[in-house]
């Protein structure tokens, strides 16, 4: 049983260790930072879902996987957030490392996700 509970507290350090890789940024820090122009938003939610709704400027980041050093910015100090469904979903992970990958050092993440900027109100963009 001890080596049981051993493994266990060792794997919640180990995921927690993991989620802390991107300092999380709230919706009103967001919306400030897209207010003065200096963050880039990546949508991990996929083209499908993109298309339906996301956060103004927001990246494609499915449709843009294979070319995404052409659509973030020069300096690799800027803010780069990722975000994907909401406080469940995984899905940013990949886009942000893919950006931390080609050097950016400031990658963050929304972890309300999108239906946490739509529950708070926030303005919506869609493809359609």
């Amino acid at each position: 049983m001890k080596k049981i509970l051993a493994l266990c507290a060792v794997a919640v350090l180990a995921v927690s260790a993991y989620a802390a890789k991107y300092p999380d940024v709230t919706v009103d820090d967001l919306k400030a930072a897209i207010e003065s122009k200096k963050v880039t938003l990546l949508d991990a939610n996929g083209t499908e879902s993109y298309q339906a709704g996301h956060i103004p400027g927001a990246i494609d980041f499915q449709a843009q996987k294979k070319s995404l050093a052409s659509v973030l910015p020069k300096d690799k100090n800027a803010l780069v957030v990722a975000y994907c469904g909401g406080p469940g979903c995984q899905a940013y992970q990949a886009a942000a490392q893919a950006a931390e990958k080609l050097g950016y050092k400031n990658v963050k993440h929304l972890s309300a996700g999108i239906s946490g900027w739509e529950k708070a109100g926030q303005k919506m963009a869609s493809a359609k």
